[in-house]
């Protein structure tokens, strides 16, 4: 079974969760081994972030799940990612650091050209930043 390495919406409680894609497609519910990092770096683009792979940088927060096959078009579809065609997102290979060491995964990261502009999640963290950040709209 694959391992997915998600670092945004595909997270537990976020707007892609991927349990709840799992459910909704009657595919067995992913098995979550646990939280990892991804050495590099994540933009805000405004509902959703992008990472860019920096071997450089400090590190991406994201979650570790085993998936079933089934699952893996269902999240190329969230990310439209389409064989033949140009997208924003591309699935990749990589290896995460996970508590027992290093964990090869599929994740979705986005081009460095694509985030021109963009402002940085300093804390490479999305669920914290998006989190914080409506709080700030609450209070304005």
């Amino acid at each position: 079974m694959p391992v997915v390495f998600v670092y945004g919406t595909l997270r537990a409680g976020e707007v892609n969760d991927l349990n709840a894609a799992a459910r909704r497609h009657g595919i067995a519910a992913p098995t979550l081994l646990g939280g990892a990092t991804i050495a590099g770096r994540l933009y805000d683009f405004g509902t959703y972030p992008g990472l860019v792979l920096d071997a450089a940088a400090p590190g991406v927060a994201g979650d570790l799940y085993e998936v079933d096959d089934a699952l893996l078009p269902v999240l190329d579809e969230i990310e439209e990612v389409y064989p033949g065609q140009a997208s924003l997102f591309v699935r990749e290979t990589r290896e995460a650091l996970a508590a027992g060491g290093p964990v090869r995964c599929l994740l979705y990261p986005v081009a460095e050209a694509a985030v021109a502009g963009l402002p940085r999640i300093a804390s490479g963290d999305w669920v914290a930043h998006r989190r914080a950040r409506e709080a700030g709209l609450r209070q304005a």
